[in-house]
């Protein structure tokens, strides 16, 4: 079960629930994966709405590695997503938002 607090997202693949956590070598694997310069350039991409598809998946592929997971671009793209697209794009916005937030 993944604990919110410490930044992590429950993902179900194929009916398997994942956690996914965006670590710092998650952030800098997803910082590559969409060519961006800074974590502040990433978080921007993310909070302007211009979101493709493709970001939501990479931002999934390093959230689960985060968590745990070594999983590939390669199996994920065939896998199912609970909730599909907007599940997945909502698990996005979860781990995005809980990577950045400040511990009150």
């Amino acid at each position: 079960m993944a604990n919110p607090h410490a930044g992590e997202v429950e993902v179900v693949v194929d009916g398997v629930p994942r956690t996914a956590k965006l670590t710092l070598g998650a952030l800098a694997e997803l910082e590559a994966a969409l060519g961006e310069d800074s974590l502040v350039a990433l978080v921007e991409r993310f909070e302007g709405g211009q979101v493709a598809a493709r970001d939501v998946f990479r931002l999934l592929v390093a959230g689960l590695r985060g968590g745990g997971w070594r999983v590939t671009e390669a199996e994920l793209v065939s896998a199912d997503i609970a909730g599909g697209p907007v599940g997945a794009a909502k698990a996005a916005a979860a781990l995005i938002a809980r990577a950045f937030a400040v511990p009150e």
